[in-house]
């Protein structure tokens, strides 16, 4: 018992001692947009051939398909959205900021039908219009389908559809870094 109460008071003392540093709080700025009215169908017109440096990024983005989900994570052991676009790309000496909102201010907002294969899209999966995913774009079906591939927090790195209806409503807009 004498041991117990012991163990506990000193318990007590240590962990008192990290309690005594103030807390520092941290904004972080945030970039609202307006979401896309009345998408129906988010198609690109796309139809050619991809140059050599956005086949490289698309086969390093496939490399790691199956990878799990990681919050903060950037490696193979697990992504986490903007993670995952930042090592990509970085594989293909193209910088990108760290976080996804970040990256919607990276090269230059092209609407869905200019997409093609390489660029960025950008989505509020927390309702809302603050940009909180990232995917790339993987390919563009033959029917202008819009397909990219990104790191999901429920399967990890994975091709969608725009087509689905959870991407289609979360869906704000693309943009082109390369």
């Amino acid at each position: 018992m004498k041991n117990s109460v012991l163990v506990l008071i000193l318990s007590l003392i240590v962990l008192s001692c990290g309690t005594s540093q103030k807390v520092v709080k941290r904004s972080i700025p945030t970039k609202t947009v307006a979401k896309t009215k009345d998408i129906k169908t988010l198609e690109s017109r796309f139809s050619g051939k991809v140059d050599g440096q956005i086949q490289e990024i698309l086969r390093d983005a496939e490399k790691y398909l199956g990878a799990p989900y990681k919050y903060a994570g950037s490696t193979s052991a697990g992504f986490d959205c903007s993670g995952f676009t930042v090592k990509v790309f970085d594989e293909n000496n193209t910088k990108l900021p760290r976080r996804s909102e970040d990256q919607s201010n990276a090269g230059k907002e092209i609407i869905i039908k200019e997409a093609k294969p390489g660029d960025l899209l950008f989505f509020a999966t927390s309702g809302g219009s603050r940009v909180t995913h990232v995917g790339i774009v993987h390919d563009i079906g033959n029917d202008g389908e819009v397909k990219f591939i990104h790191a999901s927090t429920s399967k990890g790195v994975i091709i969608s559809s725009l087509n689905e209806k959870y991407w289609n409503s979360a869906y704000l807009f693309a943009r082109r870094v390369l």
